[in-house]
């Protein structure tokens, strides 16, 4: 005689750790596509614009969205060591995702810090200091008289 717990089981632990390690590489090789394409198409942009130009400056936008696939394929990959983890996972197989994730966290962390500082630099805001936060500006249209802002 079946066991209760038995006759919930929809699947069963094999093919689910059959179904989950297809998922994974299926999110895993979605994050080296995006990774891979965003690298090739920076490096097509790039021979386009050292080819046309060789001001710093116009190299900044290639940076950018390379740094944007690079962000988002980080994403993919970690999302494929969570599903990786998701069935019954050992304390050592927590341990690694836990090193994976936060080196994968500071990665991204620091991509998108580098992607913002060079866009406020494309855009004309300068560089990022200490004190110069968003509300320590004017709000737009607010200058003086007779200069496209309220009266005083």
């Amino acid at each position: 005689m079946r066991s209760l717990a038995s006759s919930f089981d929809i699947v069963s632990d094999v093919q689910l750790q059959d179904v989950l390690g297809v998922l994974v590489r299926l999110v895993e090789s979605a994050g080296a596509i995006v990774i891979f394409s965003g690298a090739a198409v920076a490096f097509v942009r790039f021979l386009v614009v050292a080819l046309r130009s060789r001001m710093a400056a116009d190299f900044v936008p290639v940076r950018l969205g390379l740094g944007r696939s690079l962000a988002l394929g980080l994403e993919f990959q970690l999302a494929g060591d969570v599903l990786r983890t998701a069935v019954a996972p050992t304390f050592r197989e927590l341990g690694q995702l836990g090193a994976v994730a936060a080196i994968r966290t500071a990665l991204n962390f620091f991509l998108a810090r580098e992607n913002d500082e060079e866009r406020r630099q494309v855009s004309g805001e300068g560089p990022a200091r200490p004190g110069s936060g968003a509300g320590d500006r004017p709000p737009p249209g607010a200058g003086a008289p007779g200069r496209g802002g309220p009266p005083a």
